[in-house]
């Protein structure tokens, strides 16, 4: 039988035609959402009209969970740098003057000591931690922060503020697991989020002729799906190949996948680790096999890897780690303190990294270009190291001056970053963890006992993968699975889930997932919620499958 609606019961029939579904399917995941978001919001105002009802979106990845004492005490920060500012100012409270750095330390002492709040407690406890630990002169770090809070002033140097740079760096080994084996240090850019830092790190690595047209680029897939689209932009116009994770295998790439990396033309591996959509971090054992192929094989192999779930999992291993030389690392604040909203990120790189070494071996043709472009900065172009280049280039070069991310944002990257260090016993995290298994456990309540969610200290369980095909074998058998593949397109269940149930979750496929696949989050809604989607998929497949006894051959 063809796979086309027009052949079913209308209550089967998603109200698009099989032509309008196949061009659904190349589309982007998020531009998908566009049409869900439509015909959920239409079965809401239906489904309300027997009892209040709201459109349920599990598409979207933006937590509903926030860090409060770090925002309140940014607000004290902003509070005491506009009063100080102001008492140099004349007679109009409108009006104030940069403050002055000596003996700005102990005027914010003193204004704290007059607060008995928990967040002013923080604060206080936050600065003498920093600077007892991080070689941090009172004055200078507190005229730093309280300069940043006022953004008065460009950020100075533009890649990061340099006090914020020692407590951010503390915080990024952390969250990474860092071993003090390595001899040299890290160089930090602080970026408009991760998004953006991988925007940077590709235009970056273009405009030094690390990577040009027709190179390949070796994808870990399943994948965030507009990390998918950047490759495939006309200004790059490289070749993915794709390394695929098995999902057989708890998503961990098998030995076959990995020798794809022997071919010396692959420029770049790239990858989010731990995964979204699944949600899987890569084992010790995945992360040596990578770094062993690396240091025998593939010494220039550049690996690109965005680590913003690092902070969910409990058994995280990151290459940046074992062969630092290798990786530029990509990490974002945004989902485990809620600062979707502030972008804030980092692009993190090794002082002894593989990508200077590849400039500094461009032929002499190639190095003379590189050096008229960063000569209107430099005297010495050639000295520029990749990370400042990735500085300037975010400002196109000329603007270099005026980059950097805004001096508001890195003071709260500051405090965000302290306030986790400090959590010794790890009280937020564990509230979080908590949070999203019942949330998870919710979500599976439904489905038969044989189809669970993964488990173990590498799952972070952020996002969800839900294979529909596998959960259909399981409550009804293989034989309904299979007519379910052979007679459906996979966003039917998907389009219908929205347009019945007002429920929307994102195409696995969209993120080079299985094909049947639902992502769903678990970040974003009520924990309640979840137990509501886990209905709803399964009236939804019995649905599906009364249909098939009554129309089975």
């Amino acid at each position: 039988m063809p796979k086309s609606a027009e052949n079913k019961k209308e209550v089967l029939a998603p109200e698009l035609t099989y032509e309008q579904e196949l061009k659904y399917e190349d589309l982007s995941p998020f531009e998908i959402t566009k049409i869900l978001k439509r015909k959920a919001s239409k079965a809401a105002d239906k489904l309300s009209s027997q009892g209040e009802y709201q459109v349920l979106n599990s598409g979207r990845g933006n937590p509903n969970f926030l860090n409060t004492i770090v925002r309140k005490s940014f607000a004290k920060i902003v509070l005491f740098s506009t009063e100080i500012a102001n008492k140099n100012a004349p007679k109009d409270d409108t009006l104030g003057f940069r403050p002055q750095k000596e003996g700005i330390a102990n005027k914010l002492e003193t204004y704290l000591n007059q607060d008995q709040s928990k967040d002013a407690q923080f604060l206080k406890d936050a600065i003498i931690y920093a600077e007892n630990n991080y070689d941090l002169t009172p004055d200078d770090f507190i005229f730093e922060l309280v300069d940043a809070a006022l953004g008065d002033f460009y950020p100075e140097p533009p890649r990061i503020l340099p006090n914020i740079k020692k407590v951010v760096d503390a915080y990024l080994k952390e969250v990474l697991r860092l071993n003090d084996q390595h001899s040299g240090e890290f160089d930090i850019f602080a970026t408009e989020g991760a998004t953006e830092a991988m925007v940077y790190s590709f235009n970056s690595l273009k405009e030094n002729k690390i990577i040009n047209p027709g190179d390949k680029v070796a994808t870990v897939t399943p994948i965030f799906s507009p990390y998918l689209e950047i490759t495939e932009l006309e200004e790059y116009e490289l070749v993915n190949i794709e390394i695929e994770e098995s999902e057989e295998m708890e998503w961990q790439i098998p030995e076959q996948e990995l020798k794809k990396l022997e071919d010396e033309s692959i420029k770049i591996l790239y990858l989010v680790n731990p995964t979204n959509p699944t949600s899987v971090s890569l084992k010790r054992k995945t992360i040596d096999k990578i770094a062993s192929l690396v240091r025998t094989k593939r010494k220039d192999l550049i690996i690109l890897t965005d680590t913003v779930y690092a902070t969910f999992v409990d058994d995280f291993h990151s290459l940046v780690d074992v062969i630092p030389e290798n990786t530029l690392c990509i990490y974002s604040y945004s989902k485990y303190f809620g600062v979707t909203g502030w972008r804030l990120g980092t692009i993190m790189l090794y002082e002894d990294n593989v990508i200077d070494r590849l400039i500094n071996e461009h032929p002499p043709d190639i190095k003379e270009e590189l050096n008229q472009r960063y000569s209107i900065i430099s005297t010495e172009p050639e000295e520029i190291k990749f990370i400042d280049r990735l500085e300037m280039d975010s400002r196109d070069v000329a603007l270099a001056h005026t980059g950097g991310l805004s001096c508001p944002q890195q003071c709260i990257m500051c405090l965000l970053s302290l306030f986790n260090i400090m959590d010794e016993k790890k009280v937020y995290k564990e509230s979080i963890e908590g949070i999203l298994d019942r949330r998870i456990k919710n979500l599976y309540s439904a489905f038969p006992d044989g189809y669970s969610y993964l488990k173990g200290a590498n799952k972070s369980h952020y996002y969800t993968l839900i294979n529909i095909l596998s959960l259909a074998k399981e409550k009804y058998g293989l034989d309904f699975a299979n007519y379910l593949e052979n007679n459906f397109l996979s966003l039917d269940f998907i389009i219908k889930l929205a347009a019945e149930k007002a429920i929307i979750c994102l195409p696995g496929a969209g993120f080079d997932g299985p094909k049947w696949a639902l992502r769903v989050s678990l970040a974003n809604l009520e924990t309640e919620n979840y137990l509501i989607i886990s209905q709803a998929i399964i009236n939804l497949l019995e649905e599906y499958h009364t249909y098939y006894q009554e129309n089975k051959e």
